[in-house]
């Protein structure tokens, strides 16, 4: 069963461009070296500049905890949790159609 996170995040202000260039990172090497991660997006609140929302959904609970066990996810997290304002607001879903 495949499994999906959202995640709001909320960055201090002045910390948008590092977190971007973060999270760019984290998507371009989720994509390129996880053939089991669907989808893993980061998007950017159209009115609220440092209001984003990750999107990641994989194919297996498997998937995920390969995610998060990665080198690179373990290099990139901790900067990109320095850039929040707040803790993120992450909440977990099951693939309906």
């Amino acid at each position: 069963m495949s499994i999906t996170f959202i995640a709001t995040l909320v960055v201090k202000p002045g910390m948008e461009s590092r977190f971007e260039s973060l999270q760019r990172e984290l998507s371009l090497l989720t994509h390129e070296s996880e053939p089991d991660t669907l989808v893993y997006d980061v998007i950017r609140h159209r009115t609220r500049a440092s209001t984003y929302v990750v999107y990641g959904r994989f194919k297996s609970e498997q998937a995920f905890a390969t995610h998060q066990a990665s080198a690179f996810h373990e290099r990139l997290v901790p900067p990109i949790l320095a850039c929040l304002a707040q803790e993120m607001d992450l909440q977990f879903f099951e693939w309906v159609a």
